[in-house]
């Protein structure tokens, strides 16, 4: 045992409010992996959740695991085997690297094959593998599609009345709606979804200093996002759009106020919250400063700029995401240039001294001169700055565009690294002339994201084989398996099934291959409905169990 992995964790834990120790006596054990850094594993709202969550319930004992020199669980310090099960958290695909680097450093097998009941059951969830679940289904035992709220009591209920032997607790697992089990292949899963997000606050549960908002009491005001930008996998995959009621959310405030914590407003699009308005008075009523996870251009409350700029909050990030006007049609932003500067106008006379806009590159039918046009647009809003306010900073965030599964651009390829590349180097240069930053993510790193989120059961093979994001071992490991590497390079067959194709996500196929004809004919579509709307399927509410948020059901 590596006693200086033992008493940095005794460290941190010095540092934490909120932990939570329980005996383990007569408990079934869970490991909640999230399989990154401990600073960015407690920077997500989910995972502090699914920890509060599973520690209500009294015959479950569950501990945090971060990757570390050494895996260890926070709370007692115990090994991965030591588990009776180990349920990982996965929001990223680049995630599933560290996984593999988890599972080895632990002795695990990493084949579902090759484990028994000697062995924890291995489960995940979370953004990634609801999407697609396929390139991890030979390394895990089950996985939860969709939301973990709504089918959380009845998997403990499983898990702490049949966990051996195995094959009969998968079967039980695989009766719970939401859940797959690869092993029994289904011919289908559909994703669950908490229809009354209120019925299951969503706010910080661990304090510590040693993370990024850990100045931040950090709370989920809304769920979904209306407005289906076409290449977005949470506006389709969280759908439909659920907002928490303001009395709720300013009760959940004063126990961040209590703490002495400035309150972070997390969700999709802060600014389409229906009761935005009641929201920010109420928090400046109570004397709370607050910050906000995103903000969408259109719609921009004034009062929740001035509220932002009049806090500590001097800096706010923006997506314009294209700054073509033909591509944001084609990509469904509904959102015109001149919003964009009229926004930034606006924040700047607010007082904001820092601005972030994001974009990205190689999106559908995207141009080397439509690429270009993010410098020009960058130039234009930094004159607006500069008459506004001086000395505000731009600063340029540069993302490739990776197709999902479940958003209507499932169909269409990735592009290539060296026209990535150049576009990424011509805006870098461009606008670093101009006194603009310019920050980027990596290429390669995108173009394995691409390759994970689309693939299928045979990159379990590659993931077994490749410990780094590295384009050019990717490309031989996926040449050795007999995978084509260019495979995302290319446009799908309409009629073709996906690797993901098991799984019903709520949104008709149909509805899919239609928002992509119309991105493709440069036609927006507007934002959901508030109510009566069935037009991808996702609202007609043709099984309540799949979605059910009872009183009842809560932990």
């Amino acid at each position: 045992m590596n006693w200086k992995v033992i008493a940095r964790i005794r460290k941190i834990l010095a540092r934490e409010q909120g932990t939570i120790f329980k005996d383990w006596g007569g408990r079934i054990s869970i490991a909640l992996v999230y399989p990154n850094s401990y600073w960015v594993g407690m920077s997500n709202l989910g995972f502090q959740t699914l920890y509060r969550l599973f520690n209500q319930h009294d015959r479950i004992v569950c501990e945090r695991v971060f990757l570390e020199d050494e895996i260890l669980s926070l709370e007692s310090q115990r090994p991965l085997g030591d588990f009776d099960v180990v349920a990982f958290s996965l929001p990223y695909e680049l995630d599933y690297l560290n996984l593999v680097k988890i599972l080895r450093q632990s002795q695990i097998p990493l084949f579902a094959a090759d484990r028994d009941e000697r062995h924890p059951l291995l489960l995940a969830g979370g953004a990634a593998v609801t999407a697609n679940p396929e390139p991890l289904a030979p390394l895990l035992d089950a996985f939860v599609i969709g939301e973990g709220e709504p089918v959380l009591s009845d998997l403990v209920q499983v898990l702490t009345t049949c966990l051996e032997p195995r094959h009969e607790l998968l079967r039980e697992l695989s009766r719970l709606p939401g859940v797959y089990v690869p092993e029994l292949r289904p011919e289908r899963v559909k994703r669950v979804w908490a229809e009354e997000v209120d019925d299951f606050p969503t706010t910080s549960t661990v304090f510590t200093p040693d993370t990024e908002f850990g100045s931040l009491y950090l709370m989920e005001i809304a769920r979904g996002c209306k407005w289906g930008c076409r290449f977005c996998l949470a506006g389709f995959l969280f759908r439909p759009m659920r907002p928490r009621s303001a009395s709720r959310l300013l009760d959940q405030a004063r126990e961040g106020v209590s703490r002495g914590l400035r309150i972070g407003l997390v969700g999709a699009t802060i600014s389409d919250h229906p009761e935005i308005e009641e929201l920010v008075l109420g928090l400046r009523e109570m004397g709370a400063e607050f910050s906000v996870s995103s903000l969408r251009l259109k719609p921009l409350p004034h009062v929740l700029l001035r509220a932002l700029a009049e806090g500590k909050a001097q800096s706010i990030s923006l997506a314009p995401e294209a700054a073509s006007e033909t591509l944001r049609q084609v990509i469904n932003k509904n959102l015109s240039s001149d919003d964009i500067v009229r926004v930034v106008a606006e924040a700047a006379d607010a007082g904001i001294r820092q601005l972030k806009l994001y974009f990205m590159i190689g999106l559908p039918t995207e141009t080397d001169e439509e690429a270009a046009e993010i410098t020009r647009l960058a130039l234009d809003l930094k004159r607006v700055l500069e008459q506004r306010r001086a000395n505000t900073r731009l600063i340029l965030n540069l993302t490739p565009f990776v197709p999902k599964a479940s958003t209507p651009f499932q169909w269409l390829p990735m592009e290539r690294a060296e026209t990535l590349k150049r576009r990424l180097d011509s805006i870098r240069q461009s606008a670093r002339k101009k006194g603009i930053e310019v920050k980027s993510e990596s290429i390669e790193e995108s173009l394995i994201q691409g390759l994970l989120s689309r693939g299928d059961r045979g990159l379990a093979q590659v993931l077994a084989q490749v410990s780094q994001p590295s384009l050019s071992t990717w490309r031989r490991a996926l040449e050795g398996a007999g995978i084509d590497p260019d495979f995302i390079h290319r446009e799908s067959d309409l009629d073709k099934g996906f690797p993901w194709s098991i799984i019903d996500s709520g949104v008709q196929r149909e509805y899919l291959h239609r928002e992509l004809e119309r991105a493709l004919s440069g036609l927006e579509t507007p934002p959901c409905p508030t109510e009566n709307c069935s037009e991808c399927g996702i609202c007609r509410g043709e099984d309540s169990r799949e979605r059910s948020t009872t009183a009842e059901r809560a932990p």
